[in-house]
């Protein structure tokens, strides 16, 4: 059997490849169906469009040109339970011990035994802290939902890039008084195309405060202390949305013994044309396979993954 560790659409993907070759596998994954997904945003919109984000040919309608969340969950769980994929939800694994062929997988709540083993947990899960006193107050998100909870109330954004700028709008539009915090010189070239115009005229209006070539010092119940090139200042806050972004489970990835090269992104090492990892019967597919570079693997150019670890599997 081939346990597939993730059950985000990647890690649907590869099982979905694996069926259509008759290969044993069993899918688990630590929250729901595609979690991921289900923590961004409620009113978020994809980037891409529908077709970008189908799997296996399931075709994927969306009422407007880009999906919505809600359409994407939908989609997924569809996904599911047309090919009867065999998804163990809320389990998590812990470690896994063993060789190629004789794999052992503990999880919270179960030991199982595979033959193979692929790795699709992606990034989501784990966000990079700030690492500066008060981070664990519980008026500190790195998640962010709608703006509701935030009108009429102090807000601090952390970061500069398409999720800081989406939740510096939204919550400015929801009635928050909103206040950046960016390391960086400027908002990111990245920002989408549409929406950047529109966080720079609000923050050159002053309907939205920034701080830029700055940093967050120190988080208290209603200040926080900021240190910018001129000065240091203390203004109040409510709550800090902290939009700075995620990283893969490298203690997992480490218990597994997948090894990763000593580049600034510590990129796991895996062959690219079969996806098996340096530790032979290990595969790795989707965002995770770029390391600290969330960015480069996506959806819509990452389904490939799936094809290529099920025709290798299949083969040895």
């Amino acid at each position: 059997m081939t346990i597939i560790i993730g059950g985000g659409p990647i890690g649907l993907a590869c099982g979905i490849e694996l069926k259509k070759k008759n290969i044993p596998f069993l899918i688990i994954e630590k929250g729901s169906i595609v979690d991921s997904i289900y923590h961004y945003p409620v009113n978020m919109t994809f980037f891409s469009t529908s077709d970008r984000l189908e799997l296996s040919d399931v075709p994927f309608i969306s009422h407007n040109a880009k999906p919505t969340r809600r359409e994407a969950l939908e989609y997924y769980r569809r996904v599911a339970s047309s090919f009867d994929l065999p998804i163990h939800l809320y389990e998590e694994v812990l470690e896994v011990n063993g060789s190629n062929e004789n794999f052992i997988v503990k999880t919270n709540k179960n030991v199982y035994n595979a033959a193979k083993i692929v790795v699709a947990t992606g990034f989501y899960g784990l966000p990079n802290l700030l690492g500066v006193e008060g981070e664990h107050l519980q008026k500190v998100k790195h998640y962010y939902d709608e703006p509701h909870p935030y009108a009429k109330q102090k807000i601090a954004v952390i970061g500069a890039g398409n999720s800081a700028v989406d939740v510096a709008l939204e919550t400015y539009r929801s009635g928050a008084d909103v206040t950046m915090v960016v390391r960086d010189a400027g908002i990111k070239e990245s920002v989408k195309y549409w929406v950047k115009p529109d966080i720079e005229n609000r923050i050159k209006s002053g309907e939205i405060k920034a701080f830029f070539n700055s940093e967050v010092l120190e988080i208290s119940n209603f200040e926080i202390k900021i240190k910018t090139p001129e000065l240091t200042l203390t203004i109040e806050n409510d709550f800090v949305l902290a939009m700075t972004g995620y990283t893969p489970n490298y203690n997992l990835l480490h218990k597994m013994g997948i090894p990763y090269g000593d580049d600034e992104f510590q990129t796991p090492m895996y062959n690219p044309l079969t996806h098996e990892s340096e530790k032979q019967g290990m595969y790795l597919a989707g965002v995770v396979c770029g390391g600290l570079q969330t960015n480069k693997w996506f959806i819509e150019n990452a389904r490939e993954h799936a094809v290529l670890i099920a025709n290798h599997i299949a083969n040895t």
